[in-house]
């Protein structure tokens, strides 16, 4: 009688039968460990009054001292709603969008003609944060075409880039248009799979544009809204720094101070490390909650499909 294979031999054929696979699986796993899981070591200083000198395991514990520091600090409302309402007010506008131009990209028939759209659309996706900040102090600067325009109906330009209460809707507009064109890539590509008969058996049955979409289109692309939108909204607090901080000017720092150009200011520039940690390991447990809040909820309306 053969004897059974131990559940070790079982797995070594596995990989030895497969083992090209995680050759090209390798170098992903490997950057994804070095840059990071290695890098998670580093978040002991939030909990430590870190000197460089001492290094990490050196310095002494303080346990909780910097998360209090910052939740009892003046500034922290101020930054802490700054981030969430432009978190939030970017996940309203900016998630339908790219759904949107998938939808209307898919009843563009003539492949020439699509293809040259959908380059127009992802082409500013492809342009440097520091160029499109660049572009928006040009074009919405006092003597810029836009306010040369408003001058011939106003008579005075608008200060867009001074002005707090301009900064969070220019950073939303400015990331559609950037950014939507591309996000909508994954929505034109399950569309793509959608068999052109059940359109024709619905116009046949007299299902006009908006019910066919409504009922084939949609349907077919749910999965992965539930997806993107969770993924979103788990990211909720984590904005980009670079065009936060290339579009802030001391005149609108009232709406433009948020917890990642905050974390720079003090911990790079500043020098406190400890207290810079903490702050960016508060933002980062902040998004975990929301990520696995958003997930439970979705997974409720959507039929208990989620991320996981």
């Amino acid at each position: 009688m053969l004897k059974r294979r131990s559940s070790a031999g079982r797995i070594f054929d596995f990989l030895k039968k497969n083992y090209f696979l995680y050759v090209l699986l390798a170098p992903a796993l490997i950057l994804t460990l070095i840059f990071k899981y290695v890098p998670m070591y580093g978040a002991i200083i939030a909990f430590k009054d870190f000197s460089p000198i001492r290094g990490i395991m050196g310095s002494s514990w303080v346990g909780l001292k910097h998360f209090e520091k910052f939740l009892y600090s003046p500034n922290f409302d101020v930054i802490f709603m700054n981030t969430l309402k432009l978190s939030f007010l970017g996940l309203i506008f900016s998630f339908p969008v790219p759904i949107l131009l998938a939808l209307m990209l898919n009843q563009v028939r003539k492949t020439a003609v699509k293809k040259n759209v959908q380059l127009f659309l992802y082409a500013p996706n492809f342009i440097s944060v520091v160029v499109i900040v660049g572009m928006l102090f040009i074009f919405l600067s006092p003597t810029g075409p836009i306010n040369q325009i408003l001058m011939h109906f106003t008579g005075k330009p608008l200060m867009f880039m001074s002005e707090p209460e301009y900064f969070r809707w220019i950073y939303i507009l400015s990331d559609i248009w950037q950014g939507a064109g591309w996000a909508s890539i994954i929505y034109v590509a399950a569309l793509a799979n959608v068999d052109p008969e059940l359109h024709h058996a619905a116009s046949l049955d007299g299902a006009n544009l908006l019910q066919r979409i409504r009922n084939i289109d949609l349907p077919t692309i749910r999965p992965i809204m539930a997806i993107v939108f969770i993924l979103a909204a788990g990211g909720i607090m984590s904005i980009g720094f670079e065009k936060a901080y290339l579009m802030q000017t001391s005149m609108n720092l009232p709406a433009s101070e948020i917890i990642a150009t905050y974390v720079y200011k003090v911990g790079l520039q500043s020098g406190d490390y400890a207290y810079s940690a903490a702050v960016g390991l508060f933002n980062s447990v902040i998004n975990v909650i929301l990520l696995l809040t958003v997930n439970f909820i979705v997974k409720k309306l959507n039929e208990g499909e989620g991320l996981y």
